[in-house]
């Protein structure tokens, strides 16, 4: 059965259950899945625990993914690199400052190689972080481009890597 079929016999609140069901079926199989919502393009879900605290930044952070870059922004309005964190990790009861050089100074050292979703990541001499998704995938609020996710094996992350702390 179609999803237009099932409108034209269900009610409303009929297909939103369904609609979740499947959707909890399918987070809970353990698939990596992108779904598009009105032709943009949602990231699956970060790893980690869902009960992780980084885990959860991470996961509201992708809810900003195509907001405007904003210098000094951090609100859904527009975001800078440590304002994406700040906002994300306030979400999450974590209060953090509103900059990288001084959000690195949080948390401990992480190892490259030991990363988990919601490490802060950080980069050029502490003037850009993100927040780590998991499978070598962070994301930033950058200028230009806004939030965007790059890959920590890009040329100009990789050569500018200064470290990572897990709060």
């Amino acid at each position: 059965m179609t999803l237009r079929a099932l409108r034209a016999v269900a009610s409303p609140l009929h297909v939103s259950v369904l609609l979740g069901v499947l959707l909890i079926a399918v987070a809970c199989s353990g698939k990596r899945v992108a779904w598009e919502d009105g032709g943009a393009v949602v990231p699956p879900p970060v790893e980690g625990p869902a009960a992780s605290r980084g885990a959860a930044a991470a996961r509201i952070a992708t809810r900003y993914l195509g907001a405007p870059y904003v210098w000094g922004g951090a609100s859904a309005a527009g975001f800078d690199c440590s304002g994406l964190i700040t906002h994300a990790y306030g979400k999450v009861g974590v209060s953090i400052p509103h900059n990288a050089a001084q959000q690195y100074r949080y948390g401990t050292a992480v190892a490259r190689d030991q990363l988990q979703a919601g490490d802060l990541v950080f980069f050029n001499r502490l003037h850009h972080n993100g927040i780590y998704l998991g499978e070598g995938r962070f994301i930033h609020a950058t200028k230009p481009g806004g939030v965007r996710i790059a890959r920590l094996d890009d040329d100009w992350f990789r050569s500018r890597w200064v470290g990572a702390r897990r709060l």
